[in-house]
């Protein structure tokens, strides 16, 4: 590996300054470090094709700043650079494609259950609400029948938030103690 140059890369001083003219000319860059560039592109992106074009882009960014690199040893790390930074224009440019259809796709879930069955567990719940003190029953209707928030469930009542929270919380407590619904667990 070859240590990094000490000077600046990029000052615009011509090359024949340097007194060292490794490549005279971009040309003779390309052709002898394009298949070591292509396996740096290669490494960026998943498609072959992709990778030819990503170094297609930074050799030509290379190119127009080509008289301005003034130590041309660094040229690999220049050309990498502008891959990397053309790669990660891309990747934050890509388009999301959404295609449109007349038919949703429906998540694959669990089958639905029996409409019998979900009678019998609706008919417990409801025993079990009934069972509850009238205050609660009334909270628990409203919050998760009605859906009401805590706050108009409340203002319903005439009570407090804290009061419908704390009367909520006792009654689901009951509902989950309740021996005719402890199956459904």
């Amino acid at each position: 590996m070859t240590p990094p140059p000490s000077g600046p890369v990029c000052a615009g001083a011509s090359t024949a300054a340097l007194g060292h003219v490794p490549y005279p000319s971009f040309s003779s860059y390309v052709r002898a470090r394009g298949p070591v560039l292509l396996r740096t592109a290669r490494s960026l992106t998943a498609n072959p094709c992709d990778a030819e074009d990503l170094l297609q882009t930074a050799l030509a960014k290379t190119f127009v700043a080509w008289e301005r690199i003034e130590d041309h040893r660094a040229l690999d790390g220049y050309v990498r650079r502008a891959l990397l930074n053309t790669r990660t224009s891309q990747w934050r440019k890509r388009k999301v494609d959404e295609f449109v259809c007349e038919e949703l796709p429906e998540p694959a879930g669990l089958p639905e259950p029996d409409p019998a069955e979900r009678q019998v567990l609706h008919d417990a719940m409801w025993r079990a609400v009934m069972k509850l003190p009238e205050r609660q029953r009334q909270m628990v209707v409203l919050r998760y029948y009605e859906d009401l928030s805590e706050a108009q469930t409340a203002e319903v009542l005439g009570v407090s938030v804290g009061t419908v929270k704390s009367a909520v919380s006792r009654a689901l407590g009951k509902l989950r103690e309740d021996p005719e619904l402890t199956p459904v667990r």
